[in-house]
């Protein structure tokens, strides 16, 4: 019995950590990434015919509202094979985005696209947070 109680209590440790890290605020830069925020995402949109923004939340975030014209893929699913499957190019321009600040959803994405050599990449920090804030278009 004793051991099925350490055994809880680390899960429950080990989730709690998680949920606190998760609500962390996220670092300022992501280095081989270029921030930007919602008026420049926009402005890159603008510019680049070829852009991907891929919303990396979970299902049930997207559903309550997302960027137009995204792809989703949670950061949990990004693989090579799902980049290479929505992305022309390991140097097509690609910006990820997730809730805002806190969320590290992005963060990990963008990391895990550049670990599988994509070199034009853009992290929109501020996420659907900052995209609302702004009263930019919302599709449901």
């Amino acid at each position: 019995m004793n051991r099925i109680v350490t055994s809880l209590f680390m899960a429950v440790a080990l989730f709690a950590s998680m949920l606190v890290q998760a609500a962390e605020e996220q670092p300022l830069n992501i280095n081989g990434a270029t921030t930007v925020s919602a008026e420049q995402l926009l402005d890159l949109a603008d510019s680049h015919d070829d852009l991907v923004i891929i919303d990396a939340r979970s299902e049930s975030d997207y559903d309550k509202g997302h960027i137009p014209d995204v792809v989703r893929i949670k950061n949990t699913d990004i693989t090579d094979a799902n980049l290479a499957a929505n992305i022309s190019a390991k140097d097509t321009p690609v910006c990820f985005y997730c809730n805002g600040t806190t969320c590290g959803r992005s963060a990990d994405a963008v990391n895990k696209a550049k670990a599988a050599g994509y070199s034009n990449l853009y992290w929109f920090r501020g996420g659907i947070a900052e995209w609302k804030e702004k009263g930019f278009p919302i599709e449901m």
